[in-house]
């Protein structure tokens, strides 16, 4: 691509920031165009749910850059100025103030929205979502009067937000409909672990349990559960996933997948348009370890996309997407998951903790057809790194020894690759 080339990002988060960046490092010299919706400058999300929900002094420590950066890096950032519209046949993009920006290339990088309930919209009293910093700002104000809360969804953002209410002195009840936690994402092994810890911690579980009927009124929401109980709290947050925001590419008449309901793109982030690229959490883009194409809402995920989607755009190659990788804090654990679990995984224990212990350390390692394809460290990050150069290689003759918590996993794993690379048999 010509170094006077124009590119524009639409959407200033994770991805958007970080492919400014890349594209910057991989050296295009051209014009760069960030807008986006919010007033804020790209800041990371997870930290929402946790350490800035708890301490307003932590708002301005999440910047994905430091403030410097766009004004050194001569990245034009349009804050509160959302692109309204795309016309992917004259590359040019309008914007709410009026605005047209043309472009050479485009990255639609608009992450997400947060799932509503239709019956606790988001503007009904007393009710909160959180997928903005102002969200959390609204929400942490709240925490601060209110002795009570009740979370709706057991995922990763629900509980995030539950262990920071808890830890925060509130009394927390977590509504749940499916019959464990992160079902989708944890062994059951886990999600029971979890859910032990979860109450040992003063948390309320409410597993297995809908919401039949609910009312936000004056002094709180009312809400009846599926089995007959009520229940009434001052302060609730509604916590059950997000939908791509994919407003901007449908009406431009970008491929969304049927399902998913992301921008469908390849494996350098090209969308069914030529010129427009998609990275994060708007986008659909076919994953080797599934053998499917789906959505990752992850960190790690918006920024790898980012990465090669940018190379992509100044038609450099770049290595390919590292294994799928997410962390979560909650309950004085840090979770860190590499790959996914699927159907047919096993799983089997590096060490084990009680639910209430101080410090849980240990590990689950999962196997499909003898492989390892899932690795779950709880406080055991290092061990997870080690078990990277594993990752994919048939372990089922050495995975007693790895699941022997009393051996070093970094020699464990040394002496298994020097095995695999040996002809000869130890």
């Amino acid at each position: 691509m010509s170094q006077h080339k124009s590119i524009l990002i639409v959407g200033a988060g994770q991805a958007g920031a970080m492919a400014a960046a890349a594209l910057r490092k991989l050296g295009h010299g051209g014009r760069i165009v960030m807008a986006g919706g919010e007033r804020h400058a790209p800041y990371e999300r997870p930290p929402l749910s946790k350490s800035v929900l708890a301490d307003s002094a932590q708002d301005g420590s999440i910047g994905v850059h430091p403030a410097s950066f766009y004004a050194e890096h001569e990245v034009e950032l349009r804050l509160g100025t959302p692109v309204t519209a795309l016309d992917p046949a004259q590359r040019v993009a309008h914007c709410a103030d009026g605005d047209a920006i043309r472009y050479d290339a485009c990255l639609l990088a608009t992450g997400g929205n947060a799932r509503a309930l239709p019956v606790l919209p988001p503007d009904a009293p007393h009710v909160h979502y959180l997928r903005t910093l102002d969200d959390a700002a609204r929400l942490r104000s709240a925490m601060q009067i209110a002795g009570e809360v009740v979370v709706i969804g057991g995922g990763f953002l629900g509980l995030e937000t539950a262990s920071t209410a808890a830890g925060l002195g509130l009394r927390v009840t977590l509504i749940e409909s499916a019959d464990r936690l992160l079902g989708r994402a944890l062994p059951p092994e886990l999600s029971d672990w979890l859910a032990q810890r979860a109450r040992a911690q003063g948390v309320a579980l409410r597993l297995g349990c809908g919401i039949a009927a609910c009312e936000a009124q004056a002094g709180g929401v009312h809400l009846c559960l599926a089995d007959g109980t009520a229940l009434h709290a001052p302060l609730v947050v509604v916590a059950i996933g997000q939908a791509p925001e994919v407003t901007l590419g449908a009406a431009a008449g970008l491929a969304l997948h049927p399902v998913n309901g992301g921008i469908q793109v390849d494996e350098r982030g090209r969308t069914s348009a030529p010129g427009i690229y998609a990275a994060g959490d708007c986008c659909s883009q076919y994953q080797p370890l599934f053998g499917a194409e789906v959505r990752l809402e992850s960190w790690q995920s918006a920024n790898e996309q980012a990465r090669i989607a940018a190379a992509a755009m100044l038609g450099l190659a770049t290595e390919p997407a590292a294994t799928p990788w997410f962390w979560t804090d909650q309950f004085g654990c840090n979770v860190q998951m590499l790959g996914a679990a699927q159907d047919g995984t096993r799983y089997a224990w590096r060490g084990i903790a009680a639910s209430d212990a101080p410090a849980p350390r240990f590990m689950l390692l999962g196997t499909r057809q003898g492989r390892l394809s899932h690795a779950i460290a709880v406080n055991a990050g290092g061990d997870l790194r080690q078990l990277r150069a594993l990752f994919g290689q048939a372990i089922e003759s050495v995975l007693p020894r790895l699941c022997d918590d009393a051996l070093p996993l970094r020699q464990l794993v040394r002496d298994i690759q020097a095995q695999a690379a040996s002809p000869i048999t130890l």
